[in-house]
């Protein structure tokens, strides 16, 4: 059998001062020679697997572009797969081949041949790779489909009967697991949001992944007064309160993790329509660099937030990753000499070491009474989920101008519409230009799958219809654009970035509040001193092969 060294020698993968180093190394590490090289970055995990396939000479998959065969995954349960982190991806001259990141896992190999009945064949793929091919296989379609098809079997019965089946407790209950199901799916597809949608004949569900909404399943209507109230119970709402909408929150455990949702209801013509946000808690610990700014924005963003007080706006529509940036910017901020304060509503991620409020408007604690409530505990830092109104506005304003910093959210379409808004929410326009210290405009983009992007070289016509940023003449660029596979579900898109608008209010800006200019003028000042419009940033990322032309186009008018 050849030596691993050998292996990596003789398919480039290092080189023999690598080899050597790692050699050297791998004693201080006290790690084997292939994991030692991962370590120090010599090689990537998928490299290092492939080499050892082909040491002790089995074949390697990449099963993010293998043709799994549906009919050998459905031979073994789900449970046996993600015990063992084994997949059945074929079958081959009566046996199946088995993908498996252990291949001396004889037991393993052997569960797999008592359960199917053949032989095994092992194939090696990466651990991680193995874990995503079973999130993406062992799906719970089949089982939703067959609730689906058990609840047209069974007799419709009244509605008043059918809300109370949200209220069982057994978990086998079709209802329950049919909820269940639909939570566990989404966060597997790495929704943001799950619409439970009733209609005239049936009722909808659709997750949004990547910003865009995908229906994913149909029941039948007469389920539809028990899915509501099973998701009520959950999430601590009245379920006899069905003429006026609602919200609350729950909890579940998904592989491990405690993941929490947000819940709404909504009365419709056709019934209460339900919309899940799902909040990884994972997003909350993000760093600012994390992010996808550009070294320039990031750079005048960092001057804003390291300032000891001042006010940050971060502007966008909803959905536009506001409250992302803002987390990321506390946890910048944030360390153990300072006190850092919020007011939200709702409060969507818990954060430690912050104190968190949430507004209670029927109980009197409306923003503006919290902040004011909060400017008296000694905050540095506070942290405003949304500027509404004229009051909340001059409380927010005069905290930034007495020693605090500021942070909030405004809905404007950019960042020098900010500056306009806040006058036109009568706050004094030479208040806003001393407290305002920068504003952020944001929207998010849907980001190109690394595995499948394609290059190619737009035609001229193509940018100009676009106005990218070229000159007739030059040598045209060469861009990337989605094609779709298997790790992207066909889409070509995996994942988002945020573009950014980077407005530092400069002495001329706060000339213009003053003098109450328009957006038009106060955005033309902007660029001017070398801020960048958000389209503009996005070709930046178009140019890097971050995301496509037709991308750009959709988010940013």
């Amino acid at each position: 059998m050849k030596q691993l060294g050998e292996i990596l020698l003789t398919e480039g993968l290092v080189t023999e001062a690598q080899l050597l180093a790692a050699i050297d190394e791998q004693t201080v590490m006290g790690t084997s020679l292939g994991r030692t090289l991962v370590e120090l970055g010599m090689l990537t995990e998928a490299q290092l697997v492939r080499a050892l396939s082909a040491q002790v000479g089995m074949e390697f998959v990449d099963l993010d572009d293998y043709p799994v065969d549906r009919n050998a995954v459905a031979l073994v349960s789900e449970s046996v797969c993600r015990r063992h982190a084994v997949l059945p991806v074929a079958l081959r001259d009566g046996a199946i081949v088995l993908a498996t990141a252990d291949p001396g896992n004889v037991v393993a190999v052997d569960d797999v041949r008592t359960l199917s009945g053949m032989r095994v064949i092992p194939v090696v793929a990466t651990y991680d790779n193995v874990l995503r091919a079973i999130d993406r296989f062992c799906r719970a379609d089949g089982e939703m489909e067959n609730l689906s098809s058990a609840f047209v079997e069974e007799t419709p019965e009244p509605e008043a009967d059918l809300n109370r089946i949200g209220d069982v407790v057994d978990d086998d209950a079709p209802i329950v697991r049919f909820v269940n199901l639909l939570v566990t799916q989404a966060i597997t597809d790495r929704a943001s949001d799950i619409h439970i949608e009733p209609t005239e004949h049936d009722l909808r569900v659709r997750y949004r992944i990547d910003g865009v909404l995908h229906e994913t399943q149909r029941a039948p209507k007469n389920i539809t007064g028990g899915v509501v109230s099973r998701v009520k119970i959950m999430s601590d709402i009245d379920i006899a309160e069905k003429r006026k909408p609602q919200d609350g929150r729950m909890s579940v455990t998904h592989n491990g993790r405690k993941i929490d949702l947000r819940v709404a209801t909504l009365p419709t013509v056709w019934g209460e329509k339900i919309v899940m946000r799902i909040l990884d808690n994972s997003t909350a610990s993000l760093d600012l660099r994390d992010l996808s700014f550009l070294e320039h924005n990031y750079q005048t963003y960092r001057e804003s937030y390291t300032k000891p007080y001042g006010m940050i706006l971060v502007t966008g529509p909803t959905g536009s990753g506001k409250s992302t940036t803002l987390y990321a910017t506390l946890n910048a901020v944030s360390k153990p000499d300072i006190n850092v304060i919020t007011v939200e509503d709702p409060v969507e991620y818990r954060l430690p070491g912050i104190n968190q409020v949430q507004v209670n408007p029927k109980a009197g604690l409306t923003f503006a009474a919290a902040l004011r409530s909060i400017l008296r505990s000694d905050p540095d830092v506070v942290l405003l989920g949304e500027i509404r109104d004229h009051e909340t506005a001059q409380i927010a304003i005069e905290a930034s101008l007495t020693g605090h910093l500021v942070l909030s959210t405004l809905h404007t379409n950019d960042a020098p519409s900010a500056v306009t808004r806040l006058t036109e929410m009568g706050i004094e326009p030479f208040l806003v230009g001393s407290a305002l210290d920068c504003v952020v405009a944001q929207r998010l983009a849907r980001r190109l799958c690394a595995k499948c992007k394609e290059p190619y070289r737009p035609t001229p016509t193509e940018l100009e219809a676009a106005r990218f940023p070229w000159v007739a003449g030059e040598p045209l660029p060469e861009l990337y654009r989605p094609t779709g596979c298997v790790a992207c579900s066909r889409t070509g898109y995996k994942g988002r970035l945020a573009l950014h608008e980077v407005m530092q209010v400069t002495e001329d800006i706060e000339r213009h509040a003053v003098a109450h200019s328009s957006s038009a003028d106060i955005g033309a000042t902007a660029v001017k001193q070398g801020m960048r419009r958000l389209r503009e940033d996005g070709w930046y990322k178009v140019a890097a092969g971050d995301t496509s032309i037709e991308e750009i186009l959709r988010v940013v008018a």
